[in-house]
């Protein structure tokens, strides 16, 4: 995971204390989840980019396109 600070005003935080203390969920918890959820929820349309098309004068080998599709994915997961 990566470390991010974020500055709550006083009455958000008071509410995510409540509602960790509540529920025994962690703060952090609830701040990926409620991320997620909008991130999830979102209206904005999601750009439709197609897999990388593997043209070139050589051959590739299957791990090199497993590794290649894996890249690609983790970037666009990176992105959202």
């Amino acid at each position: 995971m990566i470390k991010t600070t974020v500055y709550l005003p006083e009455e958000l935080e008071l509410r995510l204390d409540a509602e960790s203390a509540a529920t025994g969920i962690s703060k952090a918890e609830l701040i990926r989840r409620g991320i997620a959820q909008l991130l999830d929820t979102s209206s904005r349309p999601k750009s439709a980019h197609p897999l990388p098309a593997f043209r070139g004068g050589r051959l590739v080998t299957v791990d090199e396109m497993d590794d290649a599709i894996y890249e690609h994915i983790k970037e666009r997961s990176a992105r959202r």
